[in-house]
């Protein structure tokens, strides 16, 4: 595939590279000649110096027979242009922009052929929102991802000290839970993958992925993270941006929610917004603000200002007056790679978020959703399979049966409006939506090629 990408920064790079290891035909755009001489030195790719939108720079990327392009750079405006040009010059087929503003986000009849014409939006601060809300509702998860449409979610939680499974077997989750209905896909212990059989057993402080039913959710939780059961009450905020005023917004009516913002107008229009969430203007870094606001009652403390070092200072003095968790947004992975499961939490990261969200748009296959997991290693992806017997090389077969990389597993199916916990003998159909956990990216290829449909596959 041809993909021509607009911007060479995090976002344009990482996805640039994940392109390029897969044997993707990428060219870069970018008016930063220091930033493309290093991803040329880096990556078997192009690169095209100029302006993003400028339709001389485009035609010299190669728009014209350009299978997909990806507008990453850091003007919403440059990157709706340069979608608009593409279309009405190079007819190009498939095109994606990422869009900050909650301005444009509100329009959504400006885009379409007729007007404005992007085919897929990717709005990172909306993304993160909704990540943070998911983790808000199953305390002690950090991570919890949508798939099927709901009907399934992949939960990350850590064996803390007292869980019962701890020392025991997976297999024996259901004698602590006869009617627990989930799945182990991964472990991470020390941070290498343990891809985990019914014998795997349980160590404190390991990484657990499973798969279940959303109201199952809870349960499997319990029983790696007793002391986390109870949802969060008193949550308190820093950082009134528009991710800020959102999650204020989804969780004020059920949460005791407290927002704490410096900019003073700011402030002011937060308080007219929001209709239950207590308002307050300070520095979230002020220990005496803090401590007059109870921190030590605060059950959950999430910092989303625009300043990483401001975001991971405030958690830590939250976390130290006696914040029960804390969660920091991270834009530099370097960061996040540092703090994750220390003295805080959970380490959210807008980069990944926007980088999952384009991924499921650009793997080859009928592939509804992907999420990059630890950093980029890993990969979750619901993948359909089509064909029959003869024809694939999933459909009809059991699940012991299918040659599956060694880091993969498949944990569920969703069959229509049923969802089937995916065993040895577990035999998938035709248009089954099958969740796949990859330990190792590099495996994600072999996973495409697997659920590929072939005209004579004997």
């Amino acid at each position: 595939m041809k993909i021509l990408i607009l911007g060479a920064g995090q976002v344009g790079c990482a996805i640039a590279e994940i392109l390029a290891n897969e044997n993707n035909d990428v060219t870069v755009v970018d008016d930063d000649e220091k930033t493309l001489a290093q991803l040329r030195e880096k990556l078997d790719i192009q690169v095209v110096l100029g302006k993003a939108s400028h339709p001389n720079v485009l035609r010299k990327a190669g728009a014209k027979d350009t299978d997909m392009l990806i507008a990453v750079t850091s003007s919403d405006e440059t990157n709706m242009i340069a979608c608009q040009i593409a279309y009405t010059l190079f007819k190009t087929p498939k095109k994606i922009a990422r869009l900050r503003s909650s301005s444009y986000m509100t329009r959504q009849t400006l885009f379409g052929k007729d007007h404005i014409p992007i085919d897929v939006i990717i709005n990172p601060e909306q993304l993160v929102t909704n990540q943070i809300k998911r983790l808000v509702q199953y305390p002690g998860a950090t991570q919890v991802l949508d798939f099927a449409d709901g009907k399934v979610e992949l939960v990350a939680t850590k064996a803390e000290f007292g869980a019962e499974m701890i020392g025991h077997e997976l297999r024996d989750l259901v004698k602590f839970n006869p009617n627990l209905e989930s799945r182990v896909a991964a472990i991470f212990r020390n941070n290498q993958p343990i891809i985990p059989e019914g014998t795997t057993v349980v160590e404190q402080g390991d990484e657990v992925f499973f798969i279940a039913a959303k109201d199952q959710i809870k349960n499997v939780i319990e029983e790696l993270q007793p002391q986390h059961s109870s949802k969060y009450r008193n949550i308190m905020i820093a950082g009134g941006g528009n991710i800020g005023e959102r999650l204020a917004e989804a969780l004020e009516t059920r949460h005791n929610v407290k927002i704490i913002e410096l900019n003073a107008d700011r402030t002011v229009h937060l308080a007219n917004h929001l209709s239950k969430a207590l308002v307050l203007r300070g520095s979230a870094s002020d220990e005496t603000l803090l401590v007059e606001e109870n921190i030590s009652s605060i059950d959950l403390f999430i910092a989303v200002t625009n300043d990483d070092e401001a975001n991971i200072m405030s958690c830590l003095l939250a976390k130290k007056l006696g914040a029960d968790k804390v969660i920091s947004l991270i834009n530099n992975p370097s960061y996040a790679d540092l703090v994750q499961g220390g003295k805080i939490d959970i380490a959210i990261s807008p980069k990944l978020a926007t980088i999952s969200s384009l991924l499921a748009h650009i793997r080859h296959g009928d592939i509804s959703r992907v999420y990059s997991l630890r950093r980029g290693s890993a990969e979750a992806i619901e993948i359909i399979a089509h064909g029959d017997q003869k024809t694939s090389k999933v459909v009809g077969r059991q699940i012991n049966q299918i040659d599956l990389p060694k880091s993969a597993s498949i944990g569920a199916i969703v069959r229509g409006d049923e969802l089937l916990i995916a065993h040895h003998d577990t035999v998938i159909e035709s248009d089954d939506h099958v969740i796949v956990f990859i330990a190792d990216k590099s495996d994600v290829k072999a996973i495409e090629e697997l659920f590929h449909v072939a005209f004579t596959f004997f």
